[in-house]
């Protein structure tokens, strides 16, 4: 008994979509490529906007220049305590309170919702550590690094600080800081080993350069904004009293 033949039009591929198909001509590939290479140099145009702005920025927690304020990133809490990466950066910001480099301490994060604090929770670690209530201000809607420093300009009136960050994070905090007229110098937090997040951390760097660089151009308002607040000026004030 023979088996029916199947049919060419079942044989037949399907057809990959126009814009799938390779160039037939050696000059549509040509153009083709040079499509691809233009789209990948916009890619990493803003990645290079942020390396250029913070350079000559960054500094060790030895070297860096004395300011009132440092300002110190939030990165997450596990069981409403700071992330490893988040004690490494609140390590960091208490070394400079105690060596002096800086006055007071402007921990910014996120508290959105009533179960997560990122300030709070912070300001325990750095009273556990040392360092004196009245030196560290709260800011609760840091919710992405644009916010933390559009609020650090317009809310707490800082226009110069000390940045506490991962490395891989600092020179996005320095760049964008800048463009919210806060001058600034960076300092990474020590400590951290390169696993999986940290290389995780670096990565996405490069797909949030695009926002930041649009932050920076627009200057959107955060995404609260709210009455500006005194406690940087209380808190430098005591500090000068002592």
């Amino acid at each position: 008994m023979r088996l029916p033949r199947p049919s060419i039009a079942r044989l037949r591929r399907p057809r990959r979509p126009g814009w799938l198909r390779l160039p037939r001509t050696r000059r549509g590939r040509r153009r083709a490529v040079q499509v691809v290479m233009a789209g990948c140099a916009l890619a990493l145009l803003p990645a290079a906007w942020m390396f250029t702005a913070a350079d000559g920025r960054l500094r060790t927690a030895a070297d860096v220049p004395r300011a009132d304020v440092a300002i110190v990133f939030g990165a997450g809490l596990w069981n409403g305590e700071p992330s490893p990466y988040l004690a490494h950066r609140l390590d960091t910001a208490a070394g400079l309170y105690r060596a002096g480099k800086v006055k007071v301490l402007l921990v910014t994060g996120d508290n959105s919702r009533k179960d997560y604090d990122e300030p709070d929770a912070m300001r325990a670690y750095l009273t556990a550590h040392g360092v004196p209530a009245g030196r560290i201000v709260s800011d609760y809607a840091g919710f992405d690094t644009w916010d933390s420093c559009a609020r650090a300009r317009r809310i707490f009136g800082v226009d110069r600080a000390v940045l506490v960050s991962q490395g891989f994070h600092i020179r996005r905090a320095v760049a964008l800081c800048d463009a919210a007229g806060v001058r600034s110098y960076g300092v990474s937090a020590r400590g951290d080993s390169h696993n999986v997040t940290w290389y995780y951390g670096s990565s996405r760097e490069v797909l949030a350069a695009g926002k930041a660089w649009l932050d920076s151009v627009f200057t959107p308002d955060p995404q609260f904004l709210g009455k500006r607040e005194a406690g940087v000026g209380r808190a430098l004030a005591a500090a000068a009293a002592r």
